[in-house]
């Protein structure tokens, strides 16, 4: 089940000024200035789905640049860890995106119009996988390089964007980075501000909004829970300025106090679990020779269970592949 978080995040990247921003923005290339984004259109993406659901965190826009149809697929990807595959991942659902293009007849002189894959990750840790799934794969026999899968996904690291100081903020996604980035009461308070000039016209009331639904979801994660019911009943998060004024300096305050004690919880077992691959990694260098690639990745990769597991195996497996699981033990 999404987090509420996530789920004023998608709010907000379902309306067409969000995605324009983001586009203009964070998406480089000369195509932006021939692009049309009042003809940018949210498209039903039901039909990419994972074991026959819909994938909820992903969307599919559509708009024109000159006279032809840019097709966007958007991941929203709200994983605390980078997923490593996520190239794999993006081959697969433009591959099914292409598939429904096909099916409803939207080709471009018979053949397929552009799609243009993007990843949104607002996670801290920074983002190592490779954005070109030919780099998922080993290098191919001689010969077969033209065979080795080829598709790049645009990625937005909001963690590591640079951004505009917050007085200077114009742009509906340099926004939301900005206040998901803000540290203080000032940071956050100039960036509502902003809004507030900005969102004041009727044709922009939903995204004002959605954009309030997002924020009072930002609060109630820093605020203690005696405040949740107050910052509630709030109607317009941005007429709230001075109530923000009064309160949130101290929610800030214990939500980074917070941040601190779990950070340094989290870098201590993190440590620890380093130190313990290292350690597996030299027991089974002793018992089988030096690791293959495959080996490392997956010492690499491993979670905590899986070292406690593999470690139980060292002493009895017969071969390297039976003590990573590749193969029954005995």
């Amino acid at each position: 089940m999404s987090a509420p978080h996530d789920t004023g995040y998608k709010l907000l990247f379902s309306h067409p000024e969000m995605v324009r921003d983001l586009l203009l923005g964070y998406v480089p290339g000369a195509w932006v200035g021939e692009a049309d984004f009042s003809t940018l259109e949210h498209v039903n993406g039901s039909y990419v789905a994972e074991s026959e659901r819909q994938r909820h965190d992903d969307m599919v826009w559509r708009l024109k640049v000159r006279e032809r149809w840019l097709w966007v697929y958007l991941i929203l990807e709200f994983q605390s860890e980078p997923d490593r595959w996520m190239a794999v991942r993006m081959m697969v659902y433009v591959g099914l995106l292409a598939q429904n293009l096909i099916r409803e007849g939207e080709l471009e002189e018979g053949q397929l119009p552009p799609i243009l894959p993007i990843v949104l990750y607002n996670g801290l840790p920074e983002w190592k996988p490779m954005t070109d799934v030919g780099a998922c794969f080993v290098t191919p026999p001689k010969g077969l390089e033209p065979f080795r899968p080829r598709l790049l996904y645009h990625l937005v690291d909001e963690a590591r964007l640079k951004l505009h100081p917050v007085d200077a903020v114009r742009n509906f996604a340099e926004a939301l980075f900005n206040l998901e980035r803000g540290q203080t009461v000032a940071d956050v308070r100039q960036v509502l501000q902003a809004l507030d000039r900005m969102l004041r016209t009727p044709e922009l009331q939903h995204l004002r909004r959605a954009f309030g639904v997002w924020v009072k979801s930002l609060l109630r994660r820093k605020a203690p829970v005696t405040s949740i019911g107050e910052i509630n009943q709030i109607n317009d998060i941005m007429e709230a300025d001075s109530m923000l004024a009064e309160r949130i300096e101290g929610w800030f305050e214990e939500a980074t106090r917070k941040g601190i004690q779990q950070g340094m919880q989290q870098g201590m077992q993190q440590g620890m679990q380093a130190g313990e691959a290292r350690l597996l990694a030299r027991l089974l260098t002793r018992r089988f020779g030096p690791l293959p690639t495959w080996a490392e990745a997956k010492l690499a990769h491993a979670s905590a269970e899986d070292l406690e597991r593999w470690t139980d195996r060292v002493l009895t497996a017969t071969t390297l592949d039976a003590v990573l699981g590749l193969a029954s033990p005995h």
